[in-house]
Order: structure tokens, then C-alpha cells, then sequence
């Protein structure tokens, strides 16, 4: 936004009696012409948050202060879907969403969700910075928001329990676990037979401790922040599910921007989430290690009898139909025959 002639002579004014001559100058320079919002759910020490800020520090310096970046994490703008809402009517610029939630808007946008299929970090980046991630990019632009090329690391889900160890998928029959509302989670797991729970994840201490429901999945750095240590005794290495959050940006909002100005916003946030993902697969390293220190008992299965299950139950089959072929078939191009 720009300085308005009046607020910069009173600054200018201000400065000078505090600083000298030359000091209106400063009050120029200090000014940003775009001051834009990036909002987010981590919390402020998650990789994200903190090389969100080193990134905002380096826009503004390569702008000459034209641009500012003010983050907003851990959901101080409302919830996700409060923030879906906001980002698509101007209200933030910037949000970070993951895929298995913008699905709600743009369905495509699941499919890195996909129960055991990828096998480790080499396919996911295979695809998702390949066709794949291009697919999904260009049905994100088809709902009228602009979204960056470089999606950020949320890490793979991990599945606990307080009753036993999920050693293969039998182990998951008839067991009461708590998933995200959403449809993805409640179909993989109906396919191995399991209980799911739609619990929002603010009431998800609580349900284990109560005992409410069994066990719970999720990255093993949430794992460790809510404390769900305290009420689960086993932590079993699914990989179930890899998740990431695409970076988005209000269309109105990228395209007032100069174009020197969004290529230097867009090289900066790129460069900030490649940088976010080797930092959070670090991070999986050491907070397995915390958390085996806290009690928690670490096991981990061989996938390959979870994707049979699910082979034979027909839920491949099924969201291959929903995605359609097109989608279905850049996913196997980097992970290999699913459905």
C-alpha cells in the first residue's frame, strides 16, 4: 500500500525532529509498497514458520523494502476453512493448505493422500515436482487461485495405539482409531477393516486419554507437540500417508504485483520450501528418537501386505475412478502399479 502524502509528512515530520536531516528519507525507504499476509495452522517453531520468516527477511531486503510479508501462524486467522474462505476473497494473500483439504474445493488436490503409495521421499518428490504436482497445480488454478510450484513438507502419517502395535494390516481390524473429517481417511481405513472416527484434531488428546478411540495417525512431529505420547503406549512407522501444503495465493493479490516484485517473491518462498522439506525429514529422525526416550514403543512394518489389503479390498480401484485415469496415471508413472 502506499504511503499516503499526509501520514508521510507527519512521519517525515516525526523523524526529523527525532533524527536530523535525511531522516524523512528513512521514513521513504522504511515504507512497503505491498504489505501482504501469510497465513498458516503450524505453530510458530514448526520448519515452515521459521523458514517462512527467513524468507520474508530476504524478500524485503532484495525488493529494497517494497514488499513485506507478515506471517501469521497456528491459526491466528481462524481455521483452515476459515483462512480457504479468505485467501479466495482477498482477506489473506498468502495461505498454506495441505492437498487433503483443499480437496473440499479442488478434489484432485488428494491425491498425494493416497493410502501406501509412496514408498519413501525419493517418489514423492518425483511426483509431486514432476507431472504429477504439475496436474494437481493446474487444477488449483482452474478454482481461481494462484499457487506456487513448490509444495512444502507435512511428512509422512504415522499410526499410534494404546493396545497394541500395528505390526500388518489384520492388526488394524476392528480397531477404534480417530481420522480427519475427510472422506480419504474413512474409506482407507473402512478398507482394512477398522473402526474410523471423525474427530477434530483439538478434541483428539482428550478422545484417547477417555478412551474414546484406540490409537490416532499423524507426522510424527504433531505426534510429539500435542503429547499424544502421554495417553498412547505404541508408535507403529506406517507411512500410510504422505501430506504436503501447497502454497497459495489470492489471484487479485499476485497479479497486482510488478513482475520484478513476484519473481522475487516466488524464487524466495520456492527456494524457502525446499529447504522446509529437508528440515522436516531431519526432524522425523530426531523426534523418533524423542519420542522412543519418552516411552512411546517404536515398530516398524513392512507395507507391501498394507497395499495388498487394500488392493484386494478395492480402494484403489475406487479413487482411481474418482480421480480418473489422467491423475491415476501420473501418480503410477513415480510410485509404480497400484489399482
Amino acid at each position: 500500500m502506499n504511503f499516503s502524502r499526509r501520514a508521510l509528512l507527519k512521519a517525515s515530520a516525526a523523524v526529523t525532529v527525532a533524527g536530523g536531516v535525511g531522516a524523512p528519507f528513512v521514513a521513504r525507504a522504511q515504507q512497503a509498497e505491498f504489505t501482504y499476509k501469510f497465513a498458516n495452522n503450524l505453530p510458530d517453531v514448526h520448519p515452515l514458520n521459521v523458514r517462512a520468516k527467513e524468507m520474508s527477511a530476504a524478500i524485503k531486503t532484495e525488493t529494497n523494502g517494497r514488499f513485506d510479508l507478515q506471517i501469521f501462524p497456528n491459526n491466528q486467522l481462524g481455521s483452515d476453512t476459515d483462512m480457504l474462505s479468505q485467501i479466495r476473497s482477498g482477506g489473506v494473500e498468502f495461505f498454506t493448505l495441505s492437498g487433503l483439504i483443499l480437496a473440499t474445493l479442488v478434489p484432485a488436490a488428494s491425491i498425494n493422500g493416497i493410502g501406501f503409495a509412496f514408498p519413501n521421499y525419493e517418489s514423492v518428490w518425483k511426483a509431486m515436482d514432476g507431472d504429477l504436482g504439475a496436474y494437481v497445480r493446474g487444477e488449483i488454478a482452474k478454482a481461481n487461485l494462484v499457487v506456487l510450484d513448490k509444495i512444502w513438507d507435512n511428512g509422512f502419517r504415522q499410526t499410534t495405539s494404546s493396545t497394541k502395535p500395528i505390526t500388518g494390516p489384520d492388526d488394524f481390524k476392528g480397531f477404534k482409531i480417530r481420522v480427519p473429517v475427510s472422506p480419504l481417511w474413512t474409506s482407507m481405513f473402512k478398507a482394512f477393516d477398522a473402526a474410523p472416527a471423525s474427530i477434530n484434531f483439538s478434541e483428539v488428546y482428550s478422545a484417547l486419554q477417555t478412551k474414546v478411540v484406540e490409537g490416532q495417525e499423524n507426522p510424527l512431529a504433531l505426534i510429539a507437540t500435542a503429547k499424544l505420547y502421554e495417553v498412547q503406549k505404541y508408535c507403529s512407522l506406517t507411512n500410510h500417508m504422505w501430506d504436503g501444503f501447497w502454497y497459495l495465493a489470492n489471484r487479485r493479490a499476485w497479479e497486482k504485483l510488478p513482475e520484478d516484485v513476484r519473481t522475487i517473491v516466488a524464487k524466495n518462498i520456492n527456494a524457502a520450501a525446499v529447504k522446509e522439506r529437508g528440515d522436516t525429514e531431519k526432524l522425523n529422525v530426531t523426534t523418533r528418537d524423542e519420542l522412543a526416550a519418552k516411552g512411546l514403543i517404536i515398530n516398524q512394518p513392512d507395507v507391501a501386505p498394507f497395499r495388498d489389503k487394500l488392493r484386494k479390498a478395492g480402494f484403489y480401484a475406487e479413487w482411481k475412478g474418482k480421480y480418473g485415469d489422467q491423475a491415476w496415471d501420473l501418480l503410477e508413472k513415480s510410485v509404480g502399479k497400484l489399482a
